[in-house]
């Protein structure tokens, strides 16, 4: 294990705990798109099972969206590669809308996504939905509600769906996205070149956009609103100084 694999491992494993994300028996599915953050979570998460008390499974589950941004091929080989259990799944979203991609907005395709997640991880019988979504996703997001829906909130750590039946879970909470992306760098990932024709044009790009402009008068912006999420002590030790040491 690298020391960048260990610093992103203490962060994911403090998330576990702090919300007690995973319990001894689990079985957890990781919705792996092919992009850098999932698959940073389904490496650390299985390297992590390897040493920590609890015993609990890890589950690979991709959908091939039919978008052409990386071949489920691609994906079986790397998971086959490195022992992993996965499911491959393949939709193709384009005809749901006669193959006009100009008809699929990322609020329509993400809605899908989540539902054949939700499906997939109640067939291999997952209590858990593990999702790459990261500290850079939580402040993008609570900038969105605020600005569009006139609330102060955003993506929840772990969250509880269907009665219980299945929770979304978030281990990537504390770690930023430069690390992710350095990481995948030197994990040497097949990652995904995405092909939708909103890539880049939706609205979560816009308030990337406006935290980077503020991070260069501001250097601490990011974590500032991140703190406004969670105030709790526990949740947050040890990021002041690593925000100090413009870390993060």
């Amino acid at each position: 294990m690298s020391k960048l694999s260990f610093f992103i491992s203490k962060k994911v494993g403090k998330a576990v705990y702090d919300f007690k994300m995973i319990e001894d028996g689990d079985r957890v599915a990781v919705g792996v798109s092919g992009g850098k953050d999932s698959l940073s979570l389904l490496k650390i998460l299985e390297e992590r099972r390897r040493m920590v008390p609890i015993k609990y499974k890890v589950v690979a589950i991709h959908l091939d969206m039919g978008y052409g941004c990386i071949h489920s091929n691609i994906m079986e080989k790397f998971f086959k590669k490195n022992g992993y259990e996965y499911h491959i799944k393949k939709i193709n979203i384009l005809d749901t809308v006669g193959g006009d991609r100009s008809k699929i907005d990322c609020f329509w395709c993400s809605w899908n996504r989540r539902k054949h997640l939700f499906e997939m991880a109640h067939k291999y019988k997952c209590s858990k939905l593990a999702l790459g979504h990261h500290m850079d996703d939580i402040t993008h997001t609570l900038l969105l509600n605020l600005f569009f829906q006139a609330e102060f909130s955003s993506m929840s750590p772990m969250q509880k769906l269907f009665k219980g039946k299945i929770h979304i879970i978030r281990p990537l909470v504390y770690v930023g996205e430069k690390e992710l992306t350095e990481f995948a760098r030197e994990s040497k990932f097949p990652l995904a070149c995405c092909r939708c024709p909103n890539v880049g044009k939706n609205n979560r790009t816009l308030m990337r956009d406006i935290v980077a402009r503020v991070e260069k008068v501001c250097p601490h912006a990011k974590i500032n609103l991140f703190r406004s999420i969670y105030k709790d002590e526990r949740f947050l030790k040890g990021y002041r100084d690593k925000a100090k040491r413009k870390k993060i």
